[in-house]
């Protein structure tokens, strides 16, 4: 049976399961693939929306039996062409699979299904003085997805990744079976650490429906801070002191001049147009007065050309308003230019060479690249924009964000500290791990997706089986 007789075959049985759940409209279709960035979209050939776990296991073996790809899909909000369809199939939609199941405060742990939000989560948690802090920059990046890219984000200095903060999950695998990975314990010795696995995976070892989270405790006192350098090399000599003396920081985040020009032309702020630390302290309220003291030091150490705070809510969203405006102000500073999000990081010793070089390779270039970064862990990012029409510019794009890569790696660093390979980074994932490692992942897929049927073309490029 050819591919488009295997699709309709499926579609027909996954109509007599879900009725109007599926859908092949185009606008339905294109809606489910990649648009965030210059990774071109590619449509499944249908979507359906699973409420069950047990609905995605008769879906994952209504495809199986049928050799269709399946795609799972969160919100979409990942950058690197995760929920892409390569090879055709159907998008998986856990949209629906929105229940908070429980919530143990005593325990200091919860357990959703894949659809929740990390919004949704903290506002049902708001009365119980718990919050999940995960926080990628995307208030409706639902958990599910955030476990499959192993997301992390602006609070990961304090709290850590999905890796951290995931205690076990359930997963539907390739042949339909479904897999638990652990209990709510906060420790186990039991067998081979599944959920780390299938953490990361991107949906490729199998398609996560549930999972148990840690939370943890609303700080009584959050102070945010704002202090402007006058080179990005301060600002990150800051940043390196400040995580070698183990201040306990909830996030540090860095702009550049260029993205402080824009956000400035965004919300209408006068920030001084050089390079800016933007830090946010919780705590006990003797603790984060002792910490900002001694940050305030560090800055001005490295010649911090002033230093602003506040612990009341409406000013701390005021001095935050430049760091929350960055991703939008790029669009509206450059209409109708192509933007491409990339990230990479290092260790923290290596942030202060590998931003300053990236810098002037930017310069050097001449290219129009704000850069933003998560730099209490080494990580940062830089969004080139350019005419996407013009094939000089896309080449001399495509060129530096090698070169961004191979820097980060020659430092020890990694060629994604957060978006995750997909598609746009599967070149370099050799580079980074070595062929042996990348061999022994491939052994993986294939005992667990013997047919290449679980969001083929990701991680690991390369065709169906």
């Amino acid at each position: 049976m050819g591919q488009v007789a295997a699709i309709a075959a499926a579609l027909s049985e996954l109509r007599a399961l879900l009725g109007d759940r599926v859908a092949t409209g185009e606008a339905i279709c294109r809606q489910h693939a990649h648009t965030l960035t210059w990774i071109p979209s590619e449509p499944p050939d249908g979507v359906v929306w699973p409420e069950t776990t047990d609905e995605v296991a008769a879906i994952v073996r209504i495809a199986g039996r049928h050799r269709v790809p399946l795609i799972p899909f969160g919100a979409g909000t990942s950058l690197e062409g995760h929920v892409n369809a390569p090879f055709g199939g159907i998008s998986v939609d856990l949209s629906c699979m929105a229940n908070i199941v429980s919530v143990s405060p005593a325990d200091l742990d919860c357990t959703v299904e894949a659809g929740v939000t990390r919004a949704m989560l903290n506002a049902h948690l708001r009365d119980t003085g718990l919050f999940f802090p995960v926080d990628p920059g995307a208030a409706n990046a639902t958990l599910g997805g955030m476990a499959a890219t192993r997301a992390s984000g602006t609070t990961t200095v304090r709290y850590g990744t999905m890796r951290d903060n995931v205690l076990s999950l359930k997963a539907v695998m390739a042949d339909g079976s479904v897999v638990t990975t652990g209990g709510r314990a906060r420790k186990s010795a039991a067998g081979f650490d599944l959920t780390r696995l299938l953490i990361g995976s991107e949906g490729t070892l199998g398609i996560i429906t549930e999972l148990t989270l840690k939370l943890h405790a609303i700080p009584a006192r959050v102070i945010a801070t704002a202090a402007p350098f006058p080179s990005i090399a301060d600002a990150c000599e800051a940043t390196i002191e400040a995580g070698a003396s183990g201040l306990e920081l909830h996030r540090i985040e860095l702009l550049d001049a260029v993205m402080i020009r824009a956000v400035n032309a965004h919300a209408k702020l006068d920030l001084a147009e050089t390079p800016h630390l933007f830090v946010e302290i919780a705590g006990g309220v003797a603790s984060t007065q002792e910490t900002l003291a001694a940050f305030q030091d560090i800055a001005l150490r490295h010649d911090a050309l002033r230093f602003d705070w506040a612990d009341e809510a409406d000013a701390r969203r005021r001095l935050w308003q430049a760091r929350h405006d960055a991703y939008p102000a790029v669009g509206t500073t450059w209409p109708g230019r192509t933007t491409v999000v990339s990230d990479v990081a290092v260790p923290l010793s290596a942030l202060a060479q590998c931003v300053t070089e990236t810098a002037a390779d930017i310069a050097a270039a001449k290219l129009t690249a704000p850069i933003l970064g998560h730099v209490g862990d080494g990580n940062f990012h830089v969004i080139p924009v350019f005419d996407g029409a013009d094939a000089g510019e896309a080449a001399a794009v495509r060129a530096f964000l090698d070169r961004l890569v191979r820097r980060a790696l020659a430092l020890g660093g990694t060629c994604t500290g957060e978006h995750g390979i997909g598609q746009g980074k599967a070149g370099y994932l050799a580079q980074e791990l070595g062929e042996p490692a990348v061999t022994a992942m491939r052994v993986i897929k294939s005992a667990l997706d013997p047919h290449g049927l679980l969001n083929p073309g990701k991680i690991l490029a390369g065709c169906l089986h």
